[in-house]
């Protein structure tokens, strides 16, 4: 559900608006009513509509974050209004990919991420014209997919894991909402893309298959909560109820006793029937707090954060998305996790 997942984002972000809405978790008759939010502003948190990020919502409206001690404004908008939204100072903290979070902060906005919602877990797709079966049979032929993006990085895993080049395909630079009509034009065999434009080709092509998708490499896209080093420092034991109420959130969605109720509330902010939420929902693995701990452990694999970090960073690079290197460290705070 993600609107513009880019890792090229530096001069888009200069000429964006943001155009959420905000949503305070408490009204203003009622701040202050907690020993944690006398005197102090609410933390402010830009969300869009990943699911890992729709599930907020769930503890919007079950008043969590009011239980927890917690003054929140969350402000929801498409993806590439939040990250403008935070770059930009508006809020403290913004939901993003770690792959994003460089991009963010080689461009001047530093930030921590303090906890992560879910890795892609099928959302982000390869997906072919009939006849092609596998992977493989893309060899030779046109593949349509919005260069230095994600689904970029995902596409050039997938010709490693085959034992391919890039270069044994031919690359068609396409807008990642234009690359349904391509593949149903028939100008490309198979383009790469996220949810929902990854279901749209499906649906465009009868007959069409995913020969690729995230699945095939758990922990290559993370997505996190990133906050100013500012707010961090300045507000940790929020941050902390915070990450608390997120795991609980997350316990909520996985759990079969309450996974319809999540499942309700979520396609209504989206404004999707919940059986049809049900089966997107499934392409995002929602991390419990022991799972992000461990992703949190440093290591080169793609299970630790620190080093998908670095493999994003690398591709950032190569491909000139930005000119330094941005070191993983620099961007992860396991602060947050340990103190849970």
């Amino acid at each position: 559900m993600r609107l513009a997942r880019s890792l090229a984002l530096c001069s888009a972000l200069l000429g964006c608006e943001n155009q959420g809405t905000e949503t305070s978790i408490l009204g203003s008759a009622q701040r202050g009513t907690s020993a944690v939010s006398v005197g102090r502003a609410p933390l402010r948190v830009a969300y869009s509509d990943s699911p890992g990020w729709t599930a907020f919502e769930i503890g919007i409206e079950l008043g969590w974050f009011k239980k927890a001690g917690l003054d929140v404004t969350f402000s929801w908008s498409d993806y590439t209004s939040s990250l403008y939204a935070f770059s930009s100072g508006t809020v403290d903290a913004v939901t993003l990919t770690h792959a994003d979070a460089l991009v963010l902060g080689a461009d001047g906005a530093k930030n921590k991420m303090i906890l992560l919602t879910d890795f892609s877990n099928g959302n982000d797709e390869v997906v072919a014209r009939p006849g092609i079966e596998t992977f493989k049979d893309l060899r030779g032929k046109k593949v349509g997919l919005e260069l230095t993006l994600i689904d970029h990085l995902l596409f050039l895993k997938a010709c490693e894991i085959n034992g391919m080049k890039a270069t044994d395909v031919e690359l068609v630079n396409v807008p990642t909402g234009q690359t349904a009509s391509a593949l149903a034009g028939g100008e490309v065999a198979a383009v790469a893309a996220w949810y929902p434009t990854s279901a749209q080709a499906l649906r465009f092509v009868p007959g069409a298959k995913p020969v690729f998708s995230s699945a095939d490499v758990p922990g290559l896209i993370y997505d996190a909560v990133s906050v100013s080093p500012t707010s961090l420092s300045e507000r940790r034991d929020d941050w902390i109820k915070f990450a608390k109420v997120w795991y609980r959130i997350s316990d909520f969605v996985r759990d079969a006793k309450t996974r319809d109720r999540a499942l309700a509330i979520m396609a209504a902010k989206v404004g999707v029937k919940p059986e049809e939420y049900a089966a997107v929902i499934q392409g995002s693995h929602f991390l419990s707090l022991e799972e992000a701990k461990t992703r949190y452990v440093e290591g080169d694999g793609l299970d630790s954060l620190y080093g998908s970090t670095t493999v994003a960073d690398e591709f950032n690079v190569s491909h000139k998305v930005y000119k330094d290197r941005q070191r993983a460290s620099d961007y992860i705070a396991p602060v947050v996790l340990t103190a849970l």
